[in-house]
């Protein structure tokens, strides 16, 4: 590959894999119901935050007309904070060899072709992987969205109850191929396959897609999570940060080489929890993120959270 080619070369890749990953992207939310969202928007700095007035559910009270007139006592009308976080990620180095297609006469695309596809399938994975190892732990600090019981269907519509008569705004279920495989055993005239990509397929199971996918955060000690999400549950942003570089041709091998790397940051909001800056930091890495102490709790309602979790008994 001629030097004069390297920015063309970079910025061609640059562009097939931001073409390649806003595709996988429109096709996964199309199927996911909007419960997980994953857009180019993003924010500048570590963290957003935006305000919110808390529930006035207490100022409710029943009063006896006929009784004394005692004095009340008042509820404040107080605002709380929802703070979402940039989160940082890095692709490669990955060599290259230009004698490799010169030797063949084949054209540098083709390489080109090949990171951009393996890097979008594999930011995707990523966007996915590291929101639900954040949805998981902040979820199961919540003992009211949390159940633990045995894997079939009937726990999964006692988890769904953990919502109450809000149990129709969960929209999307969340497990890996091994529970999604013992759930369509129980429900099998239902598998329809809605999206695959990479390692990600989406299903429609009980008359609501499930994603499945093997996230390590979905199976703990041999026990499966199921994720229960609702609308919005989770929103992952700032997909298009991609800064890109190929190296100049090296010497010292018996083939020149060349490498090329990539860094990129997303945004991860979960409805209804904040994160704690004071305790997980700033650009968080998965041991922080999947710390359920470190996602603070926006309401005391469930109904107003992202979601439901069971873990497998």
């Amino acid at each position: 590959m001629a030097i004069s080619n390297m920015a063309v070369f970079n910025s061609d890749l640059r562009t097939l894999t931001v073409e390649l990953l806003q595709q996988n992207l429109n096709a996964f939310n199309g199927s996911t119901n909007g419960a997980i969202q994953i857009s180019a928007d993003g924010f500048g700095g570590d963290f957003f935050e935006k305000s919110f007035t808390k529930a006035l559910d207490s100022a409710q009270r029943r009063v006896d007309r006929y009784g004394a007139n005692s004095a009340v006592t008042a509820i404040d009308l107080q605002d709380g904070v929802s703070r979402s976080v940039k989160i940082a990620g890095g692709f490669g180095p990955v060599r290259i060899e230009p004698s490799q297609y010169t030797w063949m006469e084949d054209n540098p695309a083709r390489g080109m072709s090949a990171i951009a596809t393996a890097m979008a399938n594999a930011m995707l994975a990523d966007f996915l992987n590291t929101a639900l190892l954040s949805a998981v732990a902040a979820i199961g600090n919540n003992i009211d969205a949390t159940l633990t019981s045995a894997l079939n269907l009937s726990s999964i519509n006692t988890t769904d109850g953990l919502f109450g008569d809000a149990r129709d705004r969960l929209s999307v279920r969340v497990m890996d191929g091994a529970t999604a495989t013992k759930i369509i055993g129980d429900n099998i005239a239902n598998a329809n396959r809605l999206f695959t990509a990479g390692n990600v397929t989406v299903l429609d199971v009980l008359g609501k897609n499930v994603v499945v996918t093997d996230s390590p955060s979905l199976r703990v000690l041999g026990k499966a999570r199921v994720l229960t999400l609702v609308n919005g549950g989770v929103m992952i942003g700032n997909t298009r940060d991609l800064i890109t570089n190929v190296s100049p041709m090296t010497n010292g091998n018996e083939r020149i080489e060349q490498t090329y790397q990539a860094d990129y940051s997303f945004t991860l909001e979960l409805a209804g929890y904040s994160w704690d800056d004071t305790t997980g930091g700033k650009s968080p890495i998965d041991a922080d993120l999947g710390t359920g102490t470190n996602w603070v709790k926006n309401y005391t309602d469930v109904k107003m959270t992202a979601g439901t979790l069971l873990i497998e008994l």
